[in-house]
């Protein structure tokens, strides 16, 4: 044992027991000293079968199951690019593997048991464990020991180098290079480069239990592996799970009544059917499914990083996505329009003006604005637009060959670059003003007056005239300014040093013309009685260059080491001869979209019915959505993916049909109900034997939480709150209006809360919402103290609480009727003997602790006219003495900024002053928002 844990230690240069590490000294021309030195090539079995040529599918199975695992887990310490590798170790050649390390060769060809790497990745010596952060797969590991089992057949050889150090002669770049014989391996081996062919589902040996051809892939894969479906879940549980993945909502007591008579009437089966064809027609569908391809978007309104720049015209984006999804829109049309809508052509002006505010796609990302030179920039939005594009559609992380090819999928950065000439030539439309802190300004696209889009929301009377004066003061002092401008460029000009004082100026003098543009532009977007002008009827978007161009690779990425210039093109390994050729002149984002929404792309429907899949039952079929390559996991149903893949096409790329045939299918309709048994098969539910409960998202909470109240309004909102502001997220005006969008007092649906970058409200940002700086196709699921404490003690919670408390006393005098209406609109069930119990010593304790307390108050008849308790009333007349002790000692200046930043931020609704009684149904309801099954769908 202590001999093998010395092995396996120097072969992966990895601790022993004691901490200590062997020494260089302790070995030998790769063996231990005095040991047998063990190269394989004097074994003769090994070298039978290392001398056989691999067969067909042999290679297939190491591309497919052995590659990707090597990449993953082992190229990182492992490989040429790792610099020096790990205990002298590479595992990125066939050659590299047998010759191994510091204890010779990594495995023996045919003998598993008897190969290093096999056991170290068994994690049987509790003294070495291999890879350091975490045990395989069980199948990984299974994989590893065939491929050993059968020879270990390897395609991999050493790359040439030449005279210059760069291998195959390729320059610029890092040292590996992908060959054509790499790229056309990839195509044909790797599973989602191959194209989409839809295999005959298997039939259940259980004919009751399937209901769609899905099941009959779900139920085979099971049954190889000795699972058990479980049962099929209770109508109401499933009829929630259902209105919740298509709408965000529970469903409300009128939906839940009607499914019961229909049901009744027919049978449980059919009234569901019924009800999930009411939720897909309905409004909310598209505000459920637009908000899961607005995570993909990476949507905000505001640039982010360090000028965080404000949008005031994404909401149109926004508006669009939603619409998209309601009317069902194809989604290869869908796709098309975000890449290259200006370029289609359009019916009329309405479909024009569609078409060119989906074009956003490309100009709602992040974006330095700071940064000093424009061929940076430039290159840095196309680098963000181009990832966003191949990872959110494609699953492809093609961003990463931009300073060198791609480290695990047969990408060349020269497919990179070709990419990038077709961004470089694009003129993307983000609507900012030149500033300090905005390097690169940038127009907006305007929209045809015929295309019947709104305007935009109101802005109140007293706000605009204020507006107009602090603009009309805004131009005096920017006016003031251009002249210490034009003395610094005089006395540049001349060769003369500027002093730091001048320097300072001449930075606030931008910085007033920058304000003075943003006031400026803001005072035309609205009239004198706030009501939006045709100045608002612009968008976000993209639109050609004048001139096209194409990109020349760059060594490392940096801008001053240019190759040569690399025609505008798509990435090969995804392409089948087929694609468009780039018209001349243009800059080829048409063709781009009909290359990616082409039905013959191998990864376009993949990728979008695993993100489909992934929304309905909480995991891909692909459990890393937004990356289908070689690093990223396998499909557990590959047969299923490109079933539903295939549907999806066949269907006119019909998202609403592919989730009603997935919600219609036995497999959705499962128990969440937990199996030993089957949970010691398949511990992670890969296999789908049950349905696995599902953590709601940021959005659903809080759209619940109103509901619950009776408060939440169901009609989708015009506009944003940031659309009465322009320039950087920063300064009293702008904080107060983004303060001004945490949420508290907008009962509207949390899709259309404003998202600022790096100023998200509490109520999203706490549950886990999206990272809008990246593409994220599927969100972080956490349980931290920090969410309950939101949930406890936020006001906006506190006042949500004493409404739905309103309602609960509002079903009958009866303690019993109201402790029952508060589990069945919250919780969608009644409450069991024991809760009841539970909630009459809750409320009975409450009462008395509040009366003790003296918190109780007279009730009141309006509600939101008084603060909550009597420490509310003397804090709130403290600091209105305060506010007036303030005011009588600012200059008339600040007294005017001070009633501009009031007016652009409305104080929201007091709480009520609740009696006893209320203030404890109000705890009540709060402790079951608190609970774990109102966040969770079974």
């Amino acid at each position: 044992m202590q001999t093998k844990a010395v092995l396996l230690s120097l072969l992966f240069c990895c601790p022993l027991a004691n901490g200590q590490t062997m020494q260089d000294g302790f070995m030998q021309d790769g063996g231990m000293q005095g040991g047998p030195a063990r190269d394989g090539v004097d074994d003769p079995m090994i070298a039978s079968l290392d001398e056989r040529p691999p067969t067909a599918e042999e290679l297939k199975f190491f591309e497919a199951e052995i590659r990707p695992i090597l990449i993953t887990n082992c190229y990182g310490c492992h490989s040429k690019t790792a610099n020096l590798a790990k205990a002298k170790l590479r595992l990125d050649t066939r050659d590299a593997v047998r010759k191994g390390g510091r204890s010779g060769p990594a495995l023996i060809p045919g003998d598993p048991d008897s190969s290093l790497l096999i056991q170290a990745v068994r994690y049987l010596d509790v003294d070495f464990q291999m890879p350091p952060d975490g045990k395989l797969t069980g199948e990984e590991i299974r994989a590893l020991e065939k491929w050993v089992a059968m020879g270990a057949p390897d395609p991999r050889e050493e790359k040439p180098v030449d005279s210059a150090g760069s291998p195959n002669g390729v320059s610029p770049g890092t040292a590996h290079r992908w060959s054509k014989d790499d790229i056309a391996q990839g195509k044909n081996t790797h599973w989602a480069y191959r194209p989409v062919v839809d295999s005959k589902p298997p039939t259940a040996t259980d004919a009751q239990w399937a209901n769609n051809a899905i099941d009959g892939f779900v139920f085979a894969e099971m049954a190889e592996r000795g699972l058990t479906p479980a049962a099929r879940a209770d109508p109401h549980t499933l009829l929630r799970r259902a209105s919740f993945d298509l709408t965000g909502l529970a469903p409300t007591q009128d939906a839940l009544a009607a499914f019961d008579s229909d049901a009744a009437a027919r049978s449980p089966a059919a009234a569901f059917a019924t009800a999930v064809d009411a939720m897909l027609a309905s409004t909310a569908f598209g505000e459920r499914w637009g908000r899961h391809w607005l995570d993909v978007a990476r949507y905000a309104e505001s640039s982010g990083k360090e000028s965080n720049i404000l949008y005031p015209h994404a909401w149109r984006y926004r508006d669009y996505v939603v619409q998209a999804f309601n009317e069902d829109k194809p989604y290869d049309r869908f796709l098309t329009e975000q890449i290259a809508g200006d370029l289609l052509p359009a019916a009329d002006d309405i479909e024009r003006g569609e078409n060119l505010v989906a074009t956003g796609y490309l100009a709602i990302g992040t974006k330095s604005h700071n940064a000093r030179g424009n061929a940076q920039f430039q290159m840095d939005l196309a680098d963000e637009q181009l990832d966003a594009t191949t990872q959110g559609m494609l699953g492809l992380t093609v961003a990463c060959a931009r300073c060198h090819d791609h480290k695990f999928d047969p990408i060349p950065q020269k497919d990179y670059y070709a990419l990038a000439g077709i961004f470089l030539s694009t003129d993307t439309r983000y609507g900012t003003f030149d500033a300090q802190g905005n390097n690169h300004p940038a127009e907006l696209i305007e929209l045809p007056a015929g295309s019947k889009l709104p305007l935009g929301p109101k802005m109140r009377p007293d706000q605009r005239s204020l507006l107009a004066v602090a603009n009309a003061r805004a131009e005096t002092i920017a006016a003031e300014a251009q002249e210490t401008i034009n003395a610094a460029r005089t006395a540049r000009a001349k060769g003369e040093e500027l002093p730091a004082n001048i320097q300072q100026q001449v930075v606030r003098a931008r910085a007033a013309q920058g304000a003075a543009k943003n006031l400026t532009s803001l005072t035309e977007r609205f009239g004198p009685d706030g009501d939006p002008t045709a100045k608002n009827l612009v968008a976000m978007g993209a639109t050609d260059r004048n001139r096209a161009m194409n990109a020349r690779v760059l060594d490392r990425g940096e801008l001053d080491k240019p190759g040569a210039a690399v025609p505008r093109g798509f990435v090969e390994l995804i392409s089948r001869g087929d694609e468009p050729a780039i018209v001349r002149g243009s800059s080829g984002r048409l063709e781009l979209a009909r290359w990616i929404a082409n039905a013959n792309n191998p990864l376009t429907a993949r990728v979008w019915a695993n993100r489909v899949w992934l929304h309905l039952f909480g995991r891909g079929l692909v459990p890393t959505p937004d990356n289908f390559g070689m690093s990223g996991q396998k499909p557990t149903h590959p047969e299923l993916l490109d079933h539903l893949a295939t549907r999806l096409i066949a269907d006119g790329w019909s998202t609403k049909k592919l989730i009603r045939e997935i919600v219609l299918s036995r497999a959705y309709a499962m128990a969440s109900a937990f199996d030993p048994k089957d949970a010691e098969i398949d511990p992670d539910c890969n296999y789908l034997w049950r349905m696995t409960p599902k953590r709601l998202e940021a959005e659903a909470i809080r759209d619940s939480m109103l509901a619950a109240a009776d408060i939440l309004v169901r009609k989708p909102k015009l506009g944003s709150p940031i659309t009465f502001a322009e320039g950087a997220a920063r300064g009293a005006a702008q904080e107060r209006i983004i303060g001004s969008t945490n949420g508290d007092g907008d009962n509207n649906r949390s899709i259309y809360l404003p998202i600022v970058r790096d100023k998200v409200p509490e109520s999203l940002d706490v549950f886990d919402f999206a990272e809008s700086a990246y593409v994220m196709g599927q969100r972080d699921v956490t349980n931290v103290p920090t969410q309950a404490l939101f949930l406890m003690n936020s006001k906006e919670i506190a006042r949500i609480c004493d409404m739905f408390a309103m309602r609960v006393i509002s079903a009958g005098p009866k303690e019993i009727d109201r402790v029952n209406a508060a589990f069945t609109i919250a919780l969608g069930r009644k409450p069991t003997a024991s809760e009841v119990a539970f909630c009459r010593d809750f409320l009975d304790d409450f009462k008395k602790a509040t009366v003790k307390d003296g918190r109780s108050a007279p009730p009141v008849t309006e509600r939101g006219a008084a603060p909550r308790d009597r420490r509310d009333r003397n804090t709130k007349a403290n600091a209105k003495t305060d506010a007036k002790a303030n005011a009588n000692t600012k200059t008339p200046r600040e007294r005017a900024r001070a009633a501009l930043d009031a007016t652009m931020n409305p104080k929201p609704a007091q709480p009520m002053t609740l009696t006893a009684e209320q203030l404890a149904y109000s705890a009540l309801c709060q402790a079951i928002f608190l609970s774990g099954e109102f966040r969770t769908v079974d």
